[in-house]
């Protein structure tokens, strides 16, 4: 069922509770099916490994059991995670209704937080859902109850799409929760007038934090499949452009490379992650890094 799931990736599924929870459930229950996959690391709950013994190590730590059937000295040891706030923040604005194949970005979006959301709840984390435009910032704080994941789902459908990414940082103090470890991730086009939004995203990072960028375009964005003479139009700002693709293709993919290798390097230098999506990647990849950053927070 893995290598099905996006048979589901229909608007009217995508756009109703019971769809996205489908669809979630599916992807993220086909991750952790899988061996390699199955460690889930929520509060309260261990999972052991075993090492070798290395002097300085608490003696009290050695499985004897282990030294009675092989012989060797081996500690083990047992993570206890903590709960963990994990924060989605959704750029709503215009250029998210991007749409190849039948598929708009946010409507991605929404399977890809749906199914992270999915994920972070399983682990009993604390989850939270942001959109934001410059008509305002759309809030569902925190919470871990089974009740407040399909909230999350609903607010995902409800989510409205338009305008563009706001010029200030008054929202980021309706974001931030300085008291307790965080996950943020910012899910975007990186599409900005200015650096407005690079902006936006440097100042939420805080030393008690992890965040990470999620940078979703699609397959024409990213490859320039176009032929012949084009319209392209501004979804933001309307502003309309005439363009022989043809001999246009070699100088926007070289200037593409250049904007995503700026985008990447502006994150990492703010100790932000950054990860390139494109509207064909593998759901598992956004799964498998939140695990991953889930780890690092601890």
């Amino acid at each position: 069922m893995k290598a099905d799931y996006r048979k589901l990736f229909e608007p009217k599924i995508i756009n109703s509770v019971s769809g996205l929870a489908l669809i979630a459930r599916v992807i993220v229950d086909g991750f952790l099916s899988g061996s390699h996959q199955s460690r889930r690391v929520g509060p309260g709950q261990e999972f052991s490994q075993y090492r070798g013994y290395q002097p300085g190590d608490d003696m009290r730590l050695l499985d004897w059991k282990m030294l009675a059937r092989s012989g060797r000295y081996y500690i083990k040891e047992s993570d206890i995670d903590t709960q963990v706030n994990v924060k989605f923040i959704i750029d709503t604005s215009a250029s998210m209704l991007h749409e190849e194949t039948g598929l708009k970005k946010i409507d991605f979006v929404r399977v890809l937080v749906a199914s992270l959301a999915y994920l972070s709840h399983g682990q009993g984390d604390m989850v939270g859902l942001y959109a934001l435009n410059n008509s305002g910032l759309k809030s569902v704080y925190p919470a871990s109850h089974k009740k407040h994941y399909n909230r999350i789902l609903h607010e995902l459908i409800e989510m409205k799409v338009g305008g563009e990414w706001p010029s200030n940082l008054d929202d980021l103090n309706k974001i931030h929760q300085r008291t307790q470890k965080e996950l943020l991730f910012v899910i975007t086009d990186m599409h900005e007038m200015d650096t407005e939004l690079t902006h936006w995203i440097h100042h939420l990072k805080t030393s008690r934090n992890e965040v990470v960028v999620l940078h979703v375009l699609g397959e024409n964005e990213l490859e320039f499949n176009y032929s012949g003479a084009l319209v392209f139009e501004d979804l933001e700002t309307g502003k309309k452009v005439k363009v022989d693709a043809t001999n246009a293709k070699k100088t926007y993919l070289e200037s593409l490379e250049n904007n995503l290798e700026e985008i990447k390097n502006a994150c990492l230098s703010k100790n932000i992650g950054y990860e390139l999506f494109s509207l064909k990647n593998p759901i598992e990849e956004a799964l498998q890094l939140f695990l991953k950053k889930r780890i690092e927070l601890r």
